[in-house]
């Protein structure tokens, strides 16, 4: 298990118990219930730690190095019952954007995600989670495809940012994540986008517009990472901290700002503790979820969609 900094007194803890255990082990003496009063303690402790995170707390969280991914959620979610599908019938496969066809409770649906790598050679062939391009427009045929044989769509989002290398521009990044938009905002499907871990500027929104569109309880949703804010508006990282919090980029401040429509509670400790269970629980809010706009037509479920992004923000003219 790897520990933030924030999370050090339950670090020490767990070492306590895992020494007692040793303990027990080589010496056969009974320390039941010496384990049982520090177990007692680590979950009082993690109580208190979580319930006072600071947003730059939760930023580190969404980044946490055995936070689950979205392959980790589409095979637990679908038994395996998944059917990745490749390219975007242009340029190439863009492997930072995965997506396919797979089945929870007997329903076919499209899942289409970014997805990080664990090791230095995933990373790299994932582009660290930054799609080019390429992965918009797979994403969009996929959504597209979704759409041709009725099929709802689900959106699992993770990303520090779409690629801003040159290359992804000469290319036509800019119109590819605003292609996305103008064409999600108008399908007949239902759309339910999940921010499971980072949510950067348009490489999140550019598989963002849904009908519902919900935040884990330790996630991130931005146009700018904390870091490059603080390096913008003071040049420098060391306010990233400060940055964090004038960002109001928590699920609950998404949604006191009617920015999202629900924040998604995590296992004690963030997802990574108990993947299973953080799998289970988004697995029955996408059916939940689903069951009520299916309820809704695919004409009134377009005007409802548009109708919740563009009443979002202010608009103020000038004399």
């Amino acid at each position: 298990m790897n520990y933030l900094d924030f999370e050090k007194p339950i670090e020490e803890i767990s070492e306590q118990i895992e020494k007692l255990k040793i303990v027990a082990l080589k010496n056969k003496v009974d320390v039941s219930s010496s384990i049982k009063e520090l177990e007692e303690k680590i979950k009082s402790t993690k109580i208190e730690v979580y319930a006072n995170l600071t947003p730059w707390q939760r930023v580190q969280l969404s980044r946490h190095p055995d936070r689950p991914y979205t392959l980790d959620y589409i095979q637990a979610m679908t038994n395996g019952n998944f059917t990745e599908l490749a390219g975007d019938r242009y340029v190439k496969d863009d492997k930072a954007m995965v997506g396919g066809f797979g089945e929870m409770e007997g329903k076919t649906f499209m899942f289409v995600g970014q997805q990080k790598g664990r090791t230095t050679k995933e990373r790299q062939m994932r582009n660290f989670g930054m799609a080019n391009p390429e992965g918009y427009r797979k994403a969009l045929r996929l959504m597209k495809l979704a759409e041709k044989f009725n099929k709802p769509i689900v959106t699992l989002i993770d990303t520090p940012g779409a690629y801003p290398g040159i290359e992804a521009e000469e290319r036509g990044q800019a119109e590819a994540i605003a292609r996305n938009l103008f064409e999600m905002s108008k399908m007949k499907v239902p759309i339910i986008c999940i921010i499971i871990g980072e949510g950067a500027s348009g490489g999140a929104i550019g598989i963002g517009v849904g009908d519902r569109v919900l935040m884990l309880e330790n996630t991130w949703y931005s146009v700018i990472s904390p870091e490059s804010c603080s390096s913008i508006l003071w040049r420098s990282w060391d306010f990233k901290e400060k940055a964090a919090d004038v960002l109001k980029l928590t699920p609950q401040d998404m949604l006191n700002n009617k920015l999202i429509d629900g924040v998604i509670k995590e296992p004690l400790g963030g997802a990574h503790t108990n993947p299973e269970e953080t799998f289970m629980i988004v697995k029955k809010e996408i059916i939940s979820q689903l069951e009520k706009l299916r309820k809704i037509s695919p004409s009134d479920l377009v005007k409802e969609r548009v109708s919740k992004f563009c009443s979002m923000g202010i608009v103020a003219n000038a004399e």
